[in-house]
């Protein structure tokens, strides 16, 4: 019998989010961010050290990207974390691990923050319409905020001097294939795909994986591997970072 009329609610298709991954910040212009929400992931250490931070009561985060403009911030008397290489600078009050980072070192307090991917990602992000921070110890949390909302998504890999990093794909496979599995997204990007058959090849055993990860051993070299399990951690936290303006605060 044919149908006249309107289609009755059940019959209407149900329009499903998209997931895009970008493997770098320096490919992010080929994707179109209208009404996206832009998800940046640095996992060894910058996004996982914000959320840190947030769990921690940071006020705010400021991120810059130029060395010089954190100097400025430093000369001006704010609280300044910066690195380079996985170095922390001579000037700064911190280095880039969560483990500095306790309520009594940062509740309450503006924190001015340059690394040398995480702020480069966030900074660049910005222009979209949203910006949140991600890393395994959010991962429930963001994964239900992006469930609750109607917007399509990028995960942003910050990467490392514009280079894709393993860490970062397997976080993004981890999240894509949690997203499309909640029946709210779908994807049609063959970089979502890559990560999230990376993701199945590491997540049995994802601390042997990481062994392959060149920041792990960069890290090592450093004496600064101590925060790689820490980093892989899921759910330690439910805070929700978000870039308003130029600075980071919490959603909660």
């Amino acid at each position: 019998m044919k149908h006249k009329g309107a289609w009755p609610p059940f019959f209407k298709l149900i329009a499903m989010s998209t997931i895009d991954v970008a493997f770098s910040p320096a490919i992010f212009e080929r994707y179109h961010i209208d009404g996206k929400i832009v998800v940046v992931v640095d996992i060894l250490r910058a996004t996982s050290v914000i959320c840190t931070m947030f769990q921690n009561g940071v006020k705010e985060i400021i991120p810059v990207r130029d060395i010089a403009e954190a100097k400025e911030y430093k000369n001006k008397g704010y609280l300044v974390v910066a690195e380079r290489n996985g170095q922390k600078l001579d000037f700064a009050d911190f280095g880039n691990s969560p483990f500095y980072f306790t309520p009594e070192v940062i509740a309450g307090k503006t924190v001015v923050y340059s690394t040398t991917n995480g702020t480069n990602a966030i900074t660049i992000g910005k222009s979209a319409q949203e910006v949140i921070i991600a890393s395994f110890l959010n991962i429930s949390a963001i994964q239900s905020y992006l469930q609750s909302r109607a917007n399509d998504v990028l995960i942003m890999c910050a990467g490392w001097k514009g280079k894709f990093c393993l860490e970062d794909a397997l976080f993004a496979g981890a999240m894509s294939q949690n997203l499309i599995h909640s029946g709210k997204f779908e994807t049609i990007c063959d970089s979502t795909n890559a990560a999230i058959d990376l993701w199945n090849v590491a997540r049995n055993d994802l601390n042997r994986y990481i062994e392959k990860v060149a920041q792990r051993h960069r890290l090592k070299k450093l004496g600064l591997d101590d925060v790689i399990d820490y980093c892989l951690t899921p759910d330690l936290t439910d805070v929700i970072p978000v870039l308003n303006n130029d600075r980071l605060v919490s959603l909660l």
